[in-house]
């Protein structure tokens, strides 16, 4: 007998449970949605060709168990995943004589939301079809779903949760660390949808749109899920992207998405045909995965060939070195590209990457460079043995089931630079003028060894003034934006010491808890960490880690003996109380937007990155623009303050 189906069936299987836990899960990818994509269907052809199903393929199960302390609830009904095709021809047979409602498959989260007396009362993510985690406060913080409606019968509806791509983007621009960034908008929406910490959530811009009505009253009397949708939108939902299609239009109107797909703010990953009659889907059930009234159309990526020409090795603050391909430009989705991640070494090795291959590349969901396949796989491309920035030998380690590749020297000279770049970002000391080509210059003169070294710069000034591009006026400003961040918050001092996954936001989770002197810091366990709301096992094991370094100990000891640290205090209520402010544009009584946000946080008030229907004012000094904001801020009734109207308004 020949085994060898069974045996590929199984290693499929394997990878496909991995990926798709570490995906609903919120943890980074280890495969391409393609890749899934692809060895899910060679899967799903062996056990036709054997007759064979595993207990545990995915091809019968969904989703997998969640691993966060939120409670968790069965769903009224199994929230199937949807069987999928990349042909056009496939849709139009699929949809037949009947008429379909074509929307965008938005990538995001699939959330259940239900409604009674008119009220938000629950809110349940996916989990594994069968039970999601209770995440009603988290929802209840998300920027366009309405928190009361009219109908006041029980509502249940399903739709997906998901960032924006300009809100991702701001939201890792903001994240100086690399460990606060995140691979794309999925990720960073499930992170922030199960967050144990709503407030986390709220700063994250999660929104929602509803597709389908789950169960409602019979009052409503639907006959048409479009009705239904149109109903949903009266009640002040944004609804999912949609157009009416039968089989003659079908092939146009899929044309057209794709277009609209591509210059949208929305992440989507394809789109989603389902019948619009509602008697005529309820006849049809389901199959033990999927219901038989909607099907999936994914992508046909347009792909390229060209010639990998060399694998760049990137170094980092944290001692990764990444591959990068470099290869012949080609042009993909309407831009060029020359470069793509390759992501670590497991991905190097299984693309079998040579200098001179002929490799497939294209676009994720048109818009993230990757490489599909490798034609010719000579797997002549060599991982160094030492790191291309220190010479030091590099270890190969393994990483959430990834080997990547390290740099373990501490005194690495990338490391040197990134770690002073990340402690005098704005974010962290906020010391303005040291730019990574000013500190490169700066270790090189030997000037900087250590971050302290910072603090006792002015006896170098002539070394300062006589180094190519400097001068005494930059070095006096510099002295004097040194002096000012002596001055700082705990919570900005801790994260910029740079701790791996300690970002800003859960340095303020920290110091708001355990408002410890830096020194003191080395005294906190992983058990009183993890106790935090939003900050787990691993987050708490990295920080005690840090501090349990005899260095790192030390340098908080010279730290403290050098700045004035800030903690927060428990302050009275005051007139910013529970008022929920947007800032734009430019300003004169402030530094800066985020000088702003902090004093209005210190009175009490939130400050968010979108107007909402949840805004309380807008803060704009050109209060007549015609700015995005203003124009939401109007239509919305949100009132549009200056600085000097700030002030009044609330006696500061």
């Amino acid at each position: 007998m020949n085994n060898e189906p069974i045996r590929r069936m199984k290693e499929l299987i394997t990878k496909l449970n991995e990926a798709a836990k570490v995906y609903y899960q919120g943890q980074d990818e280890i495969m391409s949605n393609r890749e899934y994509d692809s060895l899910y269907d060679e899967l799903a052809a062996l056990e036709r060709e054997t007759g064979t199903v595993m207990t545990n393929s995915p091809t019968i199960h969904v989703g997998f168990e969640t691993i966060s302390k939120l409670p968790k609830e069965p769903h009224v009904s199994p929230m199937l995943s949807l069987d999928k095709t990349k042909e056009v021809s496939d849709l139009t047979d699929w949809l037949g004589g009947q008429h379909g409602l074509l929307s965008m498959k938005l990538d995001g989260l699939s959330i259940i939301l239900t409604y009674e007396q008119g009220t938000l009362v629950k809110a349940l993510t996916r989990g594994n079809g069968e039970i999601g985690e209770v995440i009603t406060n988290n929802a209840k913080t998300f920027i366009n779903i309405p928190h009361r409606i009219s109908y006041t019968s029980q509502l249940i509806i399903r739709g997906e949760a998901l960032i924006l791509y300009s809100d991702f983007e701001d939201l890792n621009r903001q994240a100086k660390d690399i460990y606060e960034k995140y691979k794309n908008p999925r990720n960073l929406c499930s992170g922030s949808v199960r967050q144990r910490n709503n407030e986390i959530t709220a700063g994250r811009r999660v929104r929602f749109y509803p597709y389908n009505i789950v169960s409602a009253g019979t009052d409503l009397g639907f006959t048409r899920k479009e009705e239904a949708l149109l109903w949903l939108q009266d009640m002040g939902f944004d609804i999912v992207p949609y157009k009416m299609a039968d089989a003659a239009n079908l092939p146009q109107q899929v044309t057209a998405f794709s277009k609209e797909v591509a210059q949208s703010d929305l992440p989507s990953d394809g789109l989603v045909l389902t019948y619009d009659d509602i008697a005529y889907s309820n006849t049809l059930g389901r199959t033990a995965k999927f219901p038989r009234d909607s099907i999936a159309f994914k992508w046909q990526d347009e792909l390229a060939d060209t010639t990998l020409r060399e694998i760049e090795w990137s170094a980092s603050r944290t001692g990764l070195i990444n591959p990068v391909a470099i290869f012949d430009s080609v042009e993909l989705e309407g831009t060029t590209v020359s470069r793509a991640s390759v992501h670590n070494i497991s991905i190097l090795r299984e693309l079998k990457l040579g200098i001179g291959d002929t490799i497939s590349v294209y676009k994720a969901n048109m818009i993230i460079p990757q490489i599909h396949e490798n034609k010719t796989q000579s797997g002549n491309c060599r991982i160094p043995d030492t790191c291309p920035v220190c010479g030091s030998r590099t270890t190969l380690q393994n990483e959430n089931g990834s080997v990547v590749l390290i740099c373990p020297n501490e005194d690495c000279y990338a490391k040197q630079i990134k770690r002073f770049s990340h402690f005098v970002s704005r974010n962290a000391m906020n010391i303005d003028g040291l730019s990574e080509a000013t500190l490169e210059k700066m270790v090189n003169a030997g000037m900087l060894h250590n971050l302290t070294d910072l603090f006792e710069l002015e006896q170098y000034r002539q070394r300062w003034i006589e180094m190519e591009g400097l001068g005494e006026k930059s070095f006096d400003n510099l002295m004097q934006a040194i002096e000012k961040a002596k001055t700082i918050p705990a919570a900005n001092l801790l994260y910029a010491l740079g701790i791996k996954g300690i970002g800003l936001s859960i340095a303020k989770l920290i110091v708001k808890e355990y408002p410890l002197p830096l020194d003191k810091m080395h005294t906190l366990t992983t058990g009183q960490l993890a106790e935090i709301d939003g900050i787990g096992d691993v987050l708490a094991e990295s920080f005690v880690s840090f501090f349990a370094k005899e260095d790192n100990q030390q340098l908080a000891q010279q730290l403290s003996a050098i700045l004035s640290v800030i903690y927060p205090q428990e302050t009275e209520a005051n007139a910013l109380d529970g008022l929920t402010f947007v800032i734009t544009g430019s300003l004169s009584r402030f530094e800066n937007r985020q000088e702003c946000k902090d004093f209005i946080e210190r009175q009490g008030g939130k400050v968010t990155g979108s107007v909402s229907a949840k805004t309380n004012y807008l803060i704009n000094n050109d209060v007549h623009s015609q700015s995005s904001k203003n124009k939401k801020a109007k239509s919305l009734g949100v009132a549009i303050i200056d600085e000097d109207e700030f002030f009044n308004i609330f006696s500061l």
